[in-house]
């Protein structure tokens, strides 16, 4: 795993190989009333539109040799880049950050106030809440219950993919799924089927669902892409090293944040070039799955990174098992909903704009008062 060697400032010289890549992971970010005004006077730039702003940038630089990050503000970056050969690579990557975003399902994607997507598992064996709503009374029980504490959506699945997990058939899992989203579709609010198999995804969307969330990023079902471009419909596409059964199988990354970046750069690519809407997708760093707790940490120290991808963001860190391994006493799934909180404002600050958990009172409550503290400077 290759170090990152820390800058004390931009300067010339730093790209001196002509296979270095540049990435922009905006920080300390501003918000609402305060954002827009400053990116107008030319003092700041914008996140997805002008709901989020930034006046520093983290530069990560990346060489076969080395990985050096500087932080810069807005001026000195514009002043840089041409001295190293990185105009136009700086000028992509601030166009992807402060591109604004399309409503996914009619929800705002600016990043200013995060959607909270409920997790709803109509399964026997998922890692946290694995038996606690398979029947299908129960999981709409669930599902009403999670949208009266302020969920903005849901995210339903049938199949577990936790770490060590078997598949089922797509019958089984169809069945567990579909008469749950017919009865919380007719509540109004946007569903996301979580699944892997287009048979499932089929199934959900023509019962109500309107958004695909693949943990495999379409790469499982060899159906799935073309299945995608037809439909039209949002999907989320997710980082995941192997599958589910083999994923936590000694995952080995060079630079954690910077490989998930590339590899969902490039499947973004290639399913733009399938013929999906590049407008409809969603990138997710899939925390937890393929990685280690220290590269689960790195990724959430930069999610803000992600922001260059000129997509929105969906992270989905709820009650996993990292929480536990930075926990003494390393508690059982339902008990990591402190840690759980914690990982929702770190997204909130970064701009991520849909946050999946598992506990949705919780975190609605802890981000209320993160805003006001926020709003309160």
């Amino acid at each position: 795993m290759a170090a990152i060697v820390h800058e004390a400032a931009l300067r010339r010289g730093l790209c001196h190989n002509p296979d270095t890549r540049i990435y922009l992971a905006p920080r300390d970010l501003l918000r609402g009333a305060s954002a827009a005004p400053i990116v107008q006077a030319g003092q700041a730039l914008a996140v997805a539109g002008q709901a989020l702003s930034f006046e520093t940038v983290e530069v990560l630089l990346r060489d076969p040799e080395r990985i050096l990050s500087a932080r810069s503000d807005a001026r000195n970056l514009r002043i840089w880049a041409p001295q190293d050969g990185q105009s136009s690579a700086v000028a992509n990557q601030l166009a992807r950050i402060s591109a604004p975003r399309s409503p996914i399902a009619g929800l705002t994607m600016d990043g200013e106030r995060p959607m909270i997507m409920g997790i709803l598992n109509v399964t026997p064996d998922s890692f946290s809440d694995g038996g606690d709503h398979v029947a299908p009374e129960d999981a709409i029980i669930r599902g009403k219950a999670l949208i009266a504490a302020g969920a903005n959506l849901l995210d339903i699945g049938g199949e577990s993919t936790r770490p060590g997990a078997e598949g089922i058939a797509p019958d089984v899992e169809a069945g567990r799924v579909v008469p749950v989203i017919k009865a919380l579709a007719e509540t109004g609010i946007p569903i996301s089927i979580d699944s892997r198999n287009v048979g499932v995804m089929s199934a959900a969307l023509d019962a109500g669902a309107q958004i695909v969330n693949d943990v495999s990023a379409l790469t499982h079902d060899p159906a799935a892409v073309k299945f995608i471009a037809q439909r039209g419909v949002p999907v989320i596409l997710m980082h995941m090293r192997g599958d589910p059964k083999s994923m936590q199988d000694a995952p080995v990354y060079d630079c954690a944040p910077l490989d998930v970046f590339d590899w969902l750069e490039a499947r973004i690519a290639a399913c733009v070039a399938a013929g999906i809407e590049e407008k409809t997708i969603l990138v997710d760093p899939g925390i937890g799955f393929g990685k280690t707790t220290q590269h689960n940490v790195e990724i959430l120290a930069r999610l803000s990174l992600l922001h260059g991808l000129g997509r929105p963001i969906v992270l989905g860190a709820s009650r996993k098992r990292f929480i536990a391994n930075l926990t003494p006493g390393e508690p059982a799934a339902k008990r990591r909903v402190p840690g759980s909180t914690a990982t929702a404002i770190k997204a909130a600050e970064a701009g991520v704009q849909i946050i999946r958990v598992h506990d949705v009172a919780e975190t609605v409550q802890a981000l209320a008062v993160w805003r006001a503290m926020t709003d309160a400077v």
